[in-house]
């Protein structure tokens, strides 16, 4: 008898072990049914963490809004991503473990081209749509039919970046003649140095040096670079870099005493605080891309809105404290699947890929309509030129517009190009 009330209490403490089991895999199965996981990797160290990090808050703020305001269709969303450091073969991995093991709803691409390529394969294999964040003509190879980038470039995607650089030297008088191209042996900067060599050859300029170079960490010392440079001496250089090789390029310019009639175009990194702080003074005269500047024309419905919640929470966060780089269209790629999903009223993917592909998107940093392979159907890229700038600049120098001007397109334009390089150098 002793025994039979034993088995009786061990079955009564199973069978309520198990139903507790169920109620809590219940209430776990419906948390994740009201939870929309959207995911990605992001470069939150190694040398695009800047950028990425920015990026990163900007996509945190717009999913706490998000949530704030009820979620999407009636859900909360999440942010699930991981660390690629920076490294393109991390990335694989990533969407795989994302899409197959965290069976997230959703993803979207992290920070910049060498990031995107490598996840193409995967996000194409799973079917999934893909807003990316600042990748340069990456579907030209694949021509994947839910693929969208958030980037400004137009339809003439490899040319975008230096186009207004040629647009301003082709104005002055005399009219320059030749041309060096430098860029980095990586994914961004070949296809942008391949749009600046085809406009080059158009314009009838003579390319006189046209060399890539291996990119950080293998290439640490850009003296060599910049001296094959300038013995062609070419009236224009043309950079084609990613931050650190950037960085490098300027300071040795310096050393070297490289001074053509202009130098810049695609370079990146120029555009964060971080970097602007090591440069100082030696940014004066380069005349570089940009996608959006502090400028009143530049202001789109939310924009102040925005950084001003931004660069509230950059300093607790570590992220770059303007944010004007990336923070925006960090926010602005999540706007763009936001868009999506309330458009299709779907998660599903086709869905939300035929909805983005008809649609105008409202974004802070301004409306966003897509063309052929997902590129913007309207170029808005910039072209800027440093000016001004002491040793003594600040972050109240880099948060207005006193230290460059926008020299193309002509519609955003807030004054003209100093010519040649050396006089701009001074001013």
């Amino acid at each position: 008898m002793l025994q039979s009330l034993k088995s009786r209490k061990l079955a009564l403490f199973a069978g309520a072990s198990l139903t507790l089991a169920a109620a809590a895999l219940g209430a776990s199965q419906a948390s994740a049914q009201d939870t929309i996981k959207i995911g990605f990797s992001q470069s939150v160290t190694g040398p695009l963490a800047p950028n990425g990090k920015q990026a990163l808050l900007g996509m945190e703020i717009w999913a706490e809004q998000v949530n704030k305001a009820g979620g999407l269709l009636g859900k909360k969303v999440e942010l699930k991503y991981y660390d690629d450091k920076s490294q393109a073969s991390e990335v694989p991995g990533i969407y795989t473990k994302l899409i197959d093991v965290d069976k997230v709803d959703l993803v979207v691409s992290g920070y910049a081209s060498n990031q995107i390529a490598p996840a193409m394969p995967v996000v194409i294999s799973k079917k999934k749509t893909f807003v990316t964040l600042f990748g340069l003509d990456i579907n030209d190879k694949f021509k994947y039919s839910r693929y969208f980038a958030v980037i400004p470039t137009g339809q003439n995607t490899k040319g975008s970046f230096t186009q207004g650089y040629f647009n301003a030297a082709m104005k002055q008088s005399p009219k320059p003649t030749t041309i060096a191209l430098t860029y980095a042996d990586a994914e961004f900067s070949q296809n942008a140095c391949e749009g600046a060599r085809a406009t080059a050859k158009k314009l009838g300029l003579k390319i006189v040096y046209d060399k890539a170079y291996p990119p950080p960490p293998k290439t640490t010392d850009f003296a060599p670079i910049v001296r094959a440079v300038k013995a062609e001496n070419p009236d224009l250089v043309m950079i084609c870099s990613y931050p650190l090789d950037s960085i490098g390029l300027v300071l040795a310019a310096h050393e070297v005493g490289l001074a053509p009639k202009m130098m810049g175009g695609a370079m990146v990194g120029l555009q964060a605080t971080v970097f602007k702080d090591k440069l100082k003074s030696k940014l004066n005269g380069i005349v570089n891309y940009e996608t959006w500047v502090p400028d009143k024309k530049q202001m789109y419905e939310g924009t102040e809105a925005f950084f001003k919640d931004y660069q509230a929470k950059a300093g607790a966060a570590g992220v770059d404290p303007l944010g004007y780089y990336l923070g925006g269209w960090g926010y602005a790629q999540m706007q763009v699947l936001e868009a999506g999903i309330k458009g299709s009223k779907s998660l599903n993917d086709d869905k939300i890929a035929d909805y983005l592909k008809k649609a105008t998107v409202k974004t802070v940093m301004g409306p966003i309509k897509f063309g052929n392979k997902g590129e913007w159907a309207d170029d808005r890229m910039m072209t800027v030129q440093y000016h001004g700038i002491t040793d003594a600049a600040n972050l109240d120098t880099w948060r207005g517009m006193s230290y460059q001007t926008v020299v193309d397109p002509p519609s955003l334009a807030t004054g003209n190009l100093i010519y040649p390089y050396d006089k701009a150098m001074t001013k």
